[in-house]
């Protein structure tokens, strides 16, 4: 049925699909990072902190059954064959952290937002996917790999189940099956959230989103002998990558990343239709505009240091137990914890 279709292709396809849903999740299921975050801090509501838990232990416990069953290599995964550096997690964490902060939003909610038709939104998507390819293959590229490279850790393996399972003597689906019930059970210890089955539902539909990432392209990998990585969702490079297709297809390709990228605005478009949401808005503050840009460059140089966003760390690296992905989440947290209590006292950019 697929024969005829490039590996790039069907991995924008994979892409595409689980995009969709992720978008769908943002307008109809209020799935959002910073407002999680923003409701933790300031309105004392654990409730869409506990969706991001939920999606992190469904995708974590199906990554590993997966795995068990053959059908993913965690190994090949993208965050477990990648060096880490702690150092470029924690700095790339708070400067991500603080910069959605003052831009009101991270990469993937501009991106959901962008599909319900808010122009300041894609402004951020515009300039985040920019600053995004300075970081990484631009002129900061020379300096990021070079801190990346001094301070990498030699570990045998990245992922926690790994480690754990090493220290068992045995491997790490066990520990990654066990780990990801753990997480389920922790975030539905709550009756306000067990008693709002679609918000339930669209935390699952997260986590699940992220597991078809992992195993569409693992798929792809697997059958055809393919030299792409095996991938999930992630909004920060994607960003660049869609830019760069759409301005030139030539000259960027079509990949998963820009598959996500534009099932997320589908996905979204389509939420923000049947809750009758969709209106055009645009910035009319300069100021405002002013403190959106530089947070939207402060996300891009952030996430590309960190290896992954608030999706790309927080939910699919997450997902295979990456050393990085609590580490990076805990920076992002209070780089965003640092940015909101400046706007609250009162801090502009002028």
């Amino acid at each position: 049925m697929f024969d005829g279709i490039s590996d790039a292709a069907l991995m924008a396809l994979v892409g595409l699909f689980g995009g969709t849903l992720l978008g769908l999740a943002a307008r109809l299921g209020r799935f959002c990072t910073l407002g999680a975050i923003e409701d933790f801090l300031y309105q004392h509501s654990a409730l869409r902190l506990r969706m991001w838990v939920l999606a992190i232990g469904v995708a974590t416990f199906g990554v590993h059954l997966l795995a068990g069953f053959g059908a993913i290599d965690l190994s090949q995964t993208l965050y477990l064959a990648s060096p880490w550096s702690p150092v470029a997690s924690i700095l790339g964490g708070l400067i991500f952290g603080y910069g959605m902060s003052i831009a009101g939003t991270c990469g993937f909610g501009a991106l959901a937002r962008t599909g319900g038709g808010d122009f300041r939104a894609f402004v951020i998507v515009l300039v985040m996917g920019i600053s995004a390819y300075v970081m990484l293959s631009g002129p900061l590229a020379s300096a990021r790999v070079a801190l990346i490279e001094a301070t990498e850790l030699g570990l045998d393996t990245l992922s926690i189940a790994g480690v754990i399972g090493q220290v068992a003597g045995g491997g790490a689906i066990g520990p990654g099956l066990v780990i990801g019930l753990a997480i389920t059970v922790a975030a539905l210890a709550s009756k306000a959230f067990l008693s709002s089955p679609a918000t339930l539902a669209w935390s699952a539909i997260v986590g699940l989103a992220i597991v078809s990432g992992w195993w569409g392209s693992s798929a792809i990998v697997q059958s055809h002998l393919s030299a792409l990585p095996v991938v999930s969702h992630t909004y920060s490079a994607p960003l660049g990558e869609t830019l760069l297709y759409v301005m030139t297809s030539s000259g960027g390709g079509l990949s998963f990343g820009v598959g996500s990228v534009a099932g997320v605005l589908a996905g979204a478009f389509a939420g923000s239709l049947i809750k009758g949401h969709f209106r055009w808005e645009a910035c009319e503050d300069p100021r405002e505009l002013r403190r959106q840009v530089l947070g939207a460059v402060l996300m891009g140089f952030g996430a590309v240091l960190a290896f992954g966003c608030t999706i790309g760390q927080g939910l699919s690296a997450f997902s295979v137990l990456a050393f990085s992905a609590p580490v990076t989440f805990a920076a992002i947290f209070i780089g965003a914890a640092i940015g909101l209590r400046q706007l609250i006292t009162g801090f502009a950019i002028s």
